[in-house]
């Protein structure tokens, strides 16, 4: 098939997994969309409080203390352990969809980068108790403007994750 990518029989093997038919074939709530939802909560709850971070650090609310936000790094670490969990359940759901489509490891790429971000600005900016208000804006502005970026990256990358592959299930083309 011309401009199509080959498909491992590996992925023939994952789809053909008890679990990997119910993933997609059940019409139990607990299936595909069950776990579509847990992926989009823990998108959430990564993403918005690091919005709200990344916000405060370029200035925005400057009323608002950084310091208590340091907190919200746990809420964003259990967003990121959902997103994990159920992004593998995804992927075990259309393994060849996933493995077969660019566009699957840029949102991964993205997602390292973001995390390694995320960890950087936890790590420079908030456990550094000699920096003032004034100090973590400064540090961790650049910080922000990157979370953004790359958090924007990811959404978008996920998204067209829906709408672009080669193969459906192997050796079904989209």
């Amino acid at each position: 098939m011309e401009g199509k990518l080959a498909v491992p029989v590996l992925l023939n093997a994952l789809e053909q997994s008890d679990l990997s038919i119910w993933l997609r074939e059940s019409p139990s709530v607990f299936g595909f969309y069950f776990i579509l939802v847990f992926h989009t909560i823990g998108l959430a709850l990564v993403v918005g409080p690091n919005a709200a971070i990344d916000l405060r650090l370029l200035g925005v609310g400057p009323e608002i203390p950084l310091p208590p936000l340091k907190n919200w790094f746990n809420l964003m670490w259990l967003g990121l352990a959902i997103n994990v969990v159920s992004g593998i359940f995804l992927v075990l759901a259309y393994p060849s969809k996933a493995f077969t489509n660019p566009d699957f490891y840029v949102k991964l790429a993205l997602v390292g980068f973001a995390v390694w971000n995320l960890r950087r600005m936890k790590n420079s900016v908030f456990d550094d108790p000699t920096l003032t208000d004034t100090g973590m804006l400064a540090k961790g502005r650049t910080m922000a403007i990157w979370s953004l970026l790359l958090w924007a990256g990811v959404i978008t990358a996920g998204r067209l994750l829906a709408y672009t592959c080669n193969y459906l299930v192997y050796g079904v083309p989209c």
